[in-house]
């Protein structure tokens, strides 16, 4: 079974989220000879598990949350 993917890690600059090993940066564990695969709060922002399809299971707080937060939340392209 998958770990669960954290929305708002810490320190998310710290680890590869590039599999579910979750490596610390400087010690890579895929052996790849690549870089760290960025959390997609370091490239989209916080609200980033908001828009588009990322096959998670959000608990019902944390969106709720996030949509009073802005009022951007399930507004389509004509807004």
């Amino acid at each position: 079974m998958a770990k669960k993917f954290p929305l708002h890690p810490k320190h998310p600059e710290r680890i590869c989220w590039g599999c579910d090993k979750y490596c610390p940066a400087d010690s890579l564990g895929c052996g790849n000879g690549s870089g760290r695969t960025m959390h997609p709060a370091e490239m989209l922002g916080d609200d980033w598990y908001l828009y588009g399809d990322w096959g998670l299971e959000i608990p019902a707080q944390e969106a709720g949350k996030a949509a009073g937060e802005g009022g951007e939340a399930g507004q389509g392209a004509d807004g």
